[in-house]
């Protein structure tokens, strides 16, 4: 199969299994919309041209060219990215600059985020995904990158919730606790 009928039908099922689980979750919104970006000119053939199958192509970009144009044009696009979340602190540091620091996700951008993981781990490990892979890919990658105490406290509780009782119980607690949640 070619590289863009490859990347087209992974991007699609990516898709399709965040989409799953917004459902479950009760975020019927964000599981139409999710990563709609993917199919624009800008994120598409970048993923057509460095398609590999078992992992992104933006990683792949990144290598040739120490950047991806893609992923920059995806995480300023799509709030289910802690990349998203990053915004200069107007008091600055201690010399009076401005600095960039995490804010606070909003809890059904959380919840967006745990199901792209959670369809990322299932699309690139295919038959061998546990529920424990979202997990496990935080600690290989996620662990020291600037997130809000509040945004890593929650998708760490979420995502240790899944690898030890599993989607049911944990998509259950998501819309309990993310979704449904009373102000």
């Amino acid at each position: 199969m070619s590289k863009f009928w490859s990347h087209f039908t992974t991007i699609t099922k990516h898709r399709w299994l965040v989409r799953k689980g917004c459902f479950k979750a009760g975020l019927y919104w964000q599981g139409l919309v999710h990563d709609l970006s993917k199919y624009s000119p800008t994120e598409f053939w970048v993923g057509v041209k460095y398609f590999q199958g078992d992992r992104s192509p933006n990683n792949a970009e990144r290598e040739d060219k120490g950047y991806s144009s893609a992923w920059l044009h995806h995480k300023g696009r799509n709030k289910h990215h802690y990349e998203y979340w990053i915004d200069y602190n107007s008091h600055g540091n201690k010399s009076g600059e401005s600095i960039m620091v995490p804010v606070p996700m909003p809890d059904k951008y959380i919840a967006e985020m745990i199901m792209d993981r959670i369809a990322a781990s299932k699309v690139y490990r295919g038959k061998d995904y546990t529920d424990a892979d979202p997990l496990n890919y935080y600690w290989q990658g996620t662990q020291n990158a600037p997130l809000h105490d509040y945004t890593r406290t929650t998708l760490l509780k979420y995502l240790e919730m899944l690898a030890e009782k599993g989607e049911y119980e944990t998509f259950a607690a998501i819309k309990r606790d993310l979704v449904k949640k009373k102000f």
